[in-house]
């Protein structure tokens, strides 16, 4: 069976991060930057965190951005390609243009191998883009890997049927919703709102749509899992944004940024403390500026080892 938290990671060291417009029409959490320093402090935060989570055991790989053509989102890779325990390697379809040159699976194959990992196949879904049809990864899917399902909350970036045809492709079953802002606007990634451990899941239930809210708290808590409920102003502040890793000796390890630290009230802390060690990341300049946070930033190797 495969463990839902991964011992190695991928993370690629932005060479030129910034204010990606095209994708801040549905990511209402980037914004411009006053400041035209950011390269220099998302560059510092990001070495930040590969340094944490070296630390605390995991395996890092790290992959270059390349300077030319500019792209100011590769630091969530998370977004474009994911890795399955049978050698699968997955390519996502991205709904901003600007995006689609961050995709470099022959490069991320190439250092996965060289690190002892094995991919025997690559599913590739980003035809579907000439359709206008989307799905970004693990911000589109939040995946019960042990379990082998998935949710997915539909939006721009989400597409219904693209979601339909990675269940086929993997043997999974993914619980389909809708989430909203208090706008009314559709939440972009599901990532936002939800993230799954292996005996916890974090969930901001009134983002959910209330039609849905019940059918999947069902569904985390049919899993065992422990729901750690968030409000939408914590939602805000990326504290559903986190994820499980384990370190070399087999121990569960649990980063998230410290503006979602600094959400939690002090029964979640001592929940999510229960969990695992929670790993404290500064990232203000790539939450402010890019609009994901730490589990956005990095991307999970669950290959088989050669």
């Amino acid at each position: 069976m495969e463990p839902q938290a991964a011992s190695a990671v991928l993370l690629v060291r932005p060479a030129a991060f910034g204010f990606n417009a095209e994708a801040a029409q549905s990511n209402v959490f980037a914004h411009a930057p006053s400041d035209a320093d950011v390269q220099r402090k998302a560059l510092a935060e990001f070495d930040g965190l590969a340094e944490l989570l070296t630390d605390a055991g995991v395996e890092v790989l790290l992959l270059d951005d390349s300077p030319e053509p500019a792209k100011p989102d590769a630091v969530f890779p998370n977004n474009w390609f994911t890795t399955h325990a049978d050698g699968t390697m997955v390519v996502y379809p991205m709904a901003s243009a600007s995006r689609r040159i961050e995709r470099r699976a022959p490069d991320v194959r190439n250092l996965v191998e060289q690190a002892g990992f094995d991919v025997r196949r690559t599913i590739d879904l980003s035809g579907s883009e000439e359709d206008g049809r989307f799905l970004e990864g693990t911000g589109s899917l939040v995946l019960d890997r042990f379990r082998r399902r998935a949710f997915a909350s539909l939006s721009p970036r989400t597409d219904a049927d693209l979601v339909a045809e990675f269940d086929l492709q993997l043997g999974y079953s993914t619980f389909v919703f809708e989430a909203r802002d208090p706008g009314g606007r559709p939440i972009y990634h599901t990532n936002v709102l939800m993230s799954l451990g292996t005996s916890f899941a974090v969930l901001c239930p009134e983002a959910v749509a209330p039609e849905h809210r019940n059918s999947l708290a069902g569904q985390v808590e049919d899993s065992g899992r422990t729901i750690v409920e968030m409000s939408f102003a914590q939602l805000r502040r990326f504290g559903c944004n986190v994820i499980e890793l384990r370190s070399d000796k087999g121990d569960p390890v649990i980063p998230l940024s410290t503006t979602a630290i600094n959400s939690l009230r002090p029964e979640q802390l001592r929940l999510l403390e229960g969990f695992g060690e929670l790993i404290d990341v500064p990232i203000p300049t790539i939450e402010a500026v890019g609009g994901g946070s730490v589990r956005c930033m990095i991307a999970e190797i669950h290959l088989p080892r050669r």
